[in-house]
């Protein structure tokens, strides 16, 4: 993609606006908590202080919006006290030039690295930096600074302590993430009625197993509604497929195919069913149709063999599910132990050390989220020093406006300082209007910071330019509230935001961390754990009882999460102003396909997985490992930009030829898994072969033999099929001096 193309695609993304749901209850709780810090902090204190406060009410109310399953008010916390640290240190330095400088790059330094625990922890850490900017220019005494830093922690608790006494909706994401993961495989069946290959995109059930991730305290108060659904909606999706596909079910046409539709339907209305009264909290309404058609004995006298057995469980399956989102008690269908164990989510106190682990193993050469610390600290550094030089004032709109923008990838980067910029013109000149006109004084001023941040907590999720425009109006408010007049902040915000967000995207141009030239590190990763999860799963014809044997589950969720990462970082290739190194749209679009198939097919033997009684196949535990070391070996060439080949695992299924296999699924799948690698090596062969003198063969440029005599050309055709006139003499030479056709023919 050029430069060009990919400036017009971030600038759309970052000026558009999309529609969400807004949740106005949420808002109005922490706009509530905004309210009351700063009604105490002008009560006791005076504007200046309660300046400062609501930049710590307000930070910490956005860190309970960040991406989480539920609200916790630990984070409002760790917000508060940590921008009241930040503003405290912030102001002892910020007499002395150089060693403010060296506190902002460390800060912003680690504030970089802390993407590396994920997207929350980095936008809480980023955004207490630039409140940072702002606020050690409030106090005018080392006391009021340390009294402007505790009116920062007391924010963050006000805020704690409204999402603790004011749940809204305590459980509502944990429901719409399983409700979303049943009503995706709902739509599922339904789609395979119509396409029995039907692709299907496990993200909704990614994201209901980490909705599923609790804390003890949590794990003992979560409704019954809650457990174990989203285990028995994890197994029904494989029994979806095997049902469907003919490969390993039923033909295409027939009764059997009939009946089979008949099946998907009904599985789809009661998953749709189940997904509403789980989503709502209400008992289960199951249409009546739907249950009879799996209740009815016709299904015996029709499907037979594997599509029987798919049938029946997926009749099991669905009445397991029924039955757990029906529960209206805690003492109906308890979750399993082990699962819930294995999907704990740990409190504030452990996740530290993690998040400090995480950070940690990114201080290496080559690492993305090392060089986005390195550019945003150095970003911010220059800002400042541009912003402090230029005959402005408040300098720190620069750096603030780079550290608010700056993300580890390009797209978000430069969406984001379009979208920042947009925003600030919009707010300040919505925000200068009204002073304009009101000349409000410090009450009105307060109450007009507090309704800003109210629309910006309801319209944050529907896209940077809206919620970048209420910001922008809230601190002109909340400046004017402390005294400082439009004209001195308006002018100044504007120019220095677009210089701030200038210097952004220049960075990233001059250091970038391009995800395309890593595509094939994700590719092979994908492949190795697609072979891993398929090694499992072959392993247990071999050993039905599996007691040594890799957990298929496991490695099931591995292959799932690589084929997330790679669908993250091909999504961030798009828009990359890069060419390919070594693997094209068209090549890894491809293999995506091919991996997308190796998964299905790995699928489908996992939905008629052996009873622990049943036959062993000793070929299935050759074919395992040959699975298994092919896929090492191939994922290895695929970093080394080498074609994988397959003839390990081709040697194998070979030697499986003659033996009485007790299931054909098994057998069958492994068919097809041959050709579904030898799809990913077709589509990573983009070697373009030597041109040759020799023209391609068209259908003119047919040899003698392939045509009547009477249809070739006079040289072409045998002697005895000459015409007398046709034929030359041996000493006859061509007159004149040779001509294009003649060149072109020696």
């Amino acid at each position: 993609m050029s430069w060009f193309r990919a400036l017009k695609d971030t600038t759309r993304s970052g000026l558009s606006v999309e529609r969400k749901r807004l949740e106005p209850l949420i808002a109005l709780r922490g706009a509530a908590g905004l309210a009351i810090v700063i009604t105490i902090s002008l009560t006791f204190f005076g504007p200046a202080v309660a300046a400062s406060s609501a930049f710590g009410a307000f930070q910490a109310a956005i860190a309970t919006f960040q991406r989480s399953w539920r609200p916790r008010p630990e984070l409002a916390v760790a917000s508060g006290a940590s921008l009241g640290v930040s503003t405290f240190l912030g102001y002892l330095t910020g007499g002395h030039l150089l060693l403010f400088l060296a506190l902002l790059v460390l800060w912003t330094f680690l504030a970089g690295l802390a993407w590396a625990a994920g997207p929350t922890i980095g936008i809480i850490a980023s955004s207490n930096v630039a409140m940072m900017l702002v606020t050690i220019t409030l106090p005018t005494s080392v006391a009021a600074a340390a009294g402007h830093a505790a009116m920062m922690v007391f924010g963050g608790l006000v805020q704690a302590a409204l999402v603790i006494l004011f749940p809204v909706r305590r459980w509502g994401a944990h429901r719409d993430a399983l409700a979303d993961a049943l009503a995706a495989e709902a739509d599922y069946a339904r789609r395979l009625r119509h396409d029995p290959v039907a692709p299907f995109d496990g993200e909704p059930l990614m994201l209901a197993r980490s909705a599923a991730a609790l804390t003890p305290r949590q794990a003992r108060t979560r409704p019954a509604q809650l457990r174990g659904a989203r285990g028995i909606a994890e197994r029904i999706r494989p029994v979806l497929a095997s049902l469907a596909d003919p490969a390993v079910g039923v033909p295409d046409e027939g009764p059997e195919r009939e009946r089979v539709r008949e099946l998907l339907g009904a599985a789809g209305s009661m998953l749709d069913a189940a997904a509403r009264a789980i989503r709502h909290g209400a008992p289960v309404k199951v249409p009546p149709a739907a249950v009879a058609t799996f209740k009815t004995p016709d299904t015996g006298a029709i499907l037979s063999g594997p599509a029987k057995r798919a049938a029946a469980r997926l009749g099991s399956l669905l009445s397991d599910v029924l039955e757990t989102a029906g529960a209206r008690t805690d003492t109906q269908h308890p979750e399993p132990r082990t699962e819930n164990a294995r999907l704990t989510r740990p409190t504030l106190v452990r996740l530290l050390p993690i998040a400090a682990g995480a950070m940690r193993k990114e201080l290496y050469r080559g690492s993305p989220i090392l060089r986005h610390a390195i550019r945003v600290s150095a970003v911010a550094a220059v800002g400042y020093l541009i912003g402090t030089a230029l005959p402005f004032g408040h300098g720190y709109w620069a750096p603030m406006a780079a550290v608010m923008v700056m993300r580890p990838d390009f797209s978000q980067t430069y969406s984001r300082a379009v979208a920042r910029f947009g925003g600030t013109l919009i707010g300040v000149a919505l925000a200068t209007g009204l002073v304009q006109v009101a000349h409000p004084d410090t009450a009105l001023s307060a109450t007009l910071a507090v309704i800003c941040a109210g629309l910006m907590y309801l319209v944050m999720r529907t896209g940077q330019l809206a919620a970048q425009a209420c910001i922008a109006a809230y601190v002109v408010f909340l400046l004017g509230m402390g005294g400082e007049a439009w004209g001195q902040t308006v002018p100044e915000r504007v120019v220095l935001t677009l210089v701030g967000g200038l210097l952004a995207m220049l960075a990233y141009a001059l250091y970038p961390a391009w995800e395309t030239p890593r595509l094939r590190t994700r590719l092979a990763d994908w492949l190795l754990a697609l072979g891993r999860y398929g090694a499992a799963v072959i392993g247990r014809y071999a050993e039905p009882g599996g007691g040594n044997l890799p957990d298929v589950r496991e490695a099931l969720l591995a292959a799932r999460t690589a084929e997330l990462a790679w669908q993250e970082a091909a999504s961030r290739a798009r828009t990359e102003p890069v060419r390919h190194r070594g693997l094209s749209r068209a090549a890894a679009d491809d293999a995506e396909h091919a991996l997308r198939h190796i998964g299905r097919v790995e699928m489908l033997m996992e939905a008629h997985l052996p009873e622990r009684d049943a036959t062993p196949v000793p070929a299935a535990a050759r074919l395992a490992k040959a699975l298994r070391t092919a896929t090492e070996d191939g994922a290895r060439a695929v970093r080394e930009r080498r074609v994988p080949q397959w003839q390990a695992v081709r040697d194998a299924l070979a030697d499986w030829d003659g033996e009485d296999v007790p299931d054909r699924v098994v057998r069958r799948g492994a068919g097809l898994l041959i050709e579904a690698l030898e799809e990913l090596s077709d589509a990573l062969d983009t070697d373009v072969p030597p041109i040759t003198l020799k023209p391609a063969t068209s259908p003119d440029d047919r040899k003698p033999e392939d045509g009547k005599p009477e249809d070739r050309k006079p040289e072409d055709r045998k002697p005895e099929d000459r015409k007398p006139d046709d034929r030359e003499p041996e000493d006859q030479k061509p007159e004149g001096p040779p001509g294009p056709e003649d060149r072109a023919a020696r």
